[in-house]
């Protein structure tokens, strides 16, 4: 109640310049706008992005599938680590040579990364494409969720930080404009200042 009143008094107060009352109504307009404005974009983006990436999701999931590998023989060991917990050495233990057919009956050899560690003769399941090839994991709902999240608030921090700017660039150039007024005023009253009858 306290600001809405000195509000008030300040619509008043004769000493309130034109580039004020400007400059009072770009901060409200640009405080509306990261309130209301910058969720309300950053809620559209998100949803839209979720789309898209529902949609991506459905795609990756009619084109990949889950085939069998069986482990020909383990990749060629990296050099010896003296700590066997290091993730080259993990890698090394998981890196095999396998046998596997593709959902379109074509039989495939080469390198894969195994998901534990394996001996040669044990199998397990990769992700491929309609023809053999060896694909990442399809993206699942909750991550294309969390994406879209993500996506949601970048736009709309990105609307508010666009909208301060806008509103800082205005408040610039209107004190620019205060103090070329402030510099002709003193110029003016610089060839009278001291004189005994500077005010008749």
């Amino acid at each position: 109640m306290r600001a809405i009143h000195g509000l008030r008094r300040w619509r008043r107060n004769p000493l309130r310049r034109r580039t004020d009352r400007i400059e009072a109504w770009v901060a409200l307009a640009a405080a509306l706008l990261i309130v209301l404005g910058a969720p309300c974009v950053g809620w559209f983006a998100g949803r839209a992005a979720h789309g898209a990436l529902l949609e991506t999701v459905r795609v990756q999931h009619q084109q990949r599938h889950l085939v069998w590998v069986v482990v020909d023989r383990l990749v060629s060991r990296a050099p010896l680590d003296p700590d066997p917990e290091t993730s080259s050495q993990r890698d090394a233990h998981r890196r095999v040579i396998g046998r596997w057919t593709g959902v379109d009956g074509t039989a495939h050899v080469g390198q894969v990364a195994a998901p534990r560690p394996v001996e040669p003769g044990e199998r397990f399941r990769i992700w491929t494409d309609d023809h053999g090839r060896v694909m990442p994991r399809p993206m699942d709902v909750s991550t294309a969720g969390t994406h879209a999240v993500l996506a949601g608030l970048v736009t709309a921090a990105a609307a508010g930080g666009l909208v301060e700017g806008g509103r800082r660039l205005v408040v610039g150039r209107l004190m620019a404009r205060r103090f070329r007024r402030w510099d002709l005023e003193w110029e003016r009253a610089g060839q009278d200042w001291g004189r005994a009858d500077a005010g008749n």
